[in-house]
């Protein structure tokens, strides 16, 4: 679920925190890091169990809809229950594993705030997408699928209501959302009929060394501060420390520390991902500024010896 770059945005992240509070403890930043990452699956969790909460909204206003009095455009569906038969929602909602560890996380969001899944559910039965759903009386796989995808594509995740609620949830979240909203898709996408149940349950990185990196790379750059600012000070003469951009010093300190720290990941690599990061967290020419200092440093260690790089590096 999250890549390099992902984890290298969380130290990120992690240090901007410390700036501004002016905490010095590394281990408080260690921990506020592993928490920044757990929190993205807990994250991509809660909008797993969003969608179990939504069908079991619908199986409750189905239930009250046979004791209803006034027609609604409801009685017009050949099958009143054919949202509750979809086959990947039932995959979902069916899904002991996801349901155990549900559990075990205490992911409780929605019966605490319910209002939520009340305004999602009501978004969902007037929404275009679900009334040429319910019209047709049969479906395949196919259809059930592409119906999950396209709600939350076009409905779910677009709505500021939920955006406000995790925003006020989890202070690392806003920064997650988009992230693990492509990921669900991409999970309902590849979902098929035989699908193992752990299918919905992915692993939160590749393996144990991408989050060493991520660990890593924290210690590291906030250690190793003092040095790091002499390099981008000796760089920048004309500029003064104020007029640097907290994003944009941070993002140097990071990279500095990886050409010299990180001697299996290239050169070309950490510059690439770091403007990457830039172009999208900090200033419309942040991304310039600090390409021209990377690109200065990367020469002046290669003639000095100070770049040493083995290996193939990993994004």
């Amino acid at each position: 679920m999250l890549t390099r770059r992902q984890l290298r945005v969380k130290v990120m992240q992690c240090i901007y925190a410390l700036t501004q509070s002016q905490d010095d403890s590394l281990k408080k930043q260690e921990k506020f890091l592993k928490v920044s990452i757990d929190n993205t699956y807990t994250l991509y969790l809660v909008m797993l169990s969003l969608l179990k909460e939504l069908f079991a909204m619908a199986q409750n206003h189905v239930k009250h809809d046979t004791k209803k009095y006034v027609t609604t455009e409801s009685d017009s569906y050949p099958d009143k229950e054919k949202f509750l038969k979809n086959q990947l929602l039932q995959q979902i909602v069916s899904n002991k594993l996801l349901t155990k560890e549900l559990a075990k996380r205490k992911i409780g969001h929605w019966y605490l705030n319910a209002d939520y899944v009340k305004i999602i559910y009501k978004a969902i039965v007037t929404s275009r997408l679900y009334s040429l759903y319910m019209s047709k009386e049969d479906s395949t796989y196919g259809e059930d699928k592409n119906l999950i995808i396209d709600l939350f594509r076009e409905v779910i995740a677009p709505n500021d209501k939920l955006y406000e609620f995790f925003e006020d949830d989890e202070l690392t979240w806003v920064d997650d959302i988009p992230l693990v909203n492509t990921f669900l898709l991409k999970m309902l996408k590849n979902a098929k009929t035989e699908q193992p149940e752990s299918f919905f349950l992915p692993q939160l990185v590749k393996d144990q060394e991408d989050l060493d990196f991520a660990s890593t790379l924290l210690t590291k750059t906030l250690l190793n501060n003092k040095m790091l600012e002499n390099e981008i000070q000796a760089k920048t003469p004309n500029w003064d420390k104020d007029r640097i951009a907290d994003i944009d010093a941070i993002l140097l300190k990071m990279a500095i520390c990886e050409l010299l720290h990180f001697p299996s990941i290239p050169e070309r690599v950490s510059i690439n991902e770091y403007l990457e990061i830039a172009k999208e967290y900090s200033t419309p020419k942040s991304s310039i500024f600090i390409n021209g200092i990377l690109d200065k440093l990367v020469k002046e260690y290669k003639s000095e010896g100070k770049l040493k790089k083995t290996g193939r590096g990993l994004l």
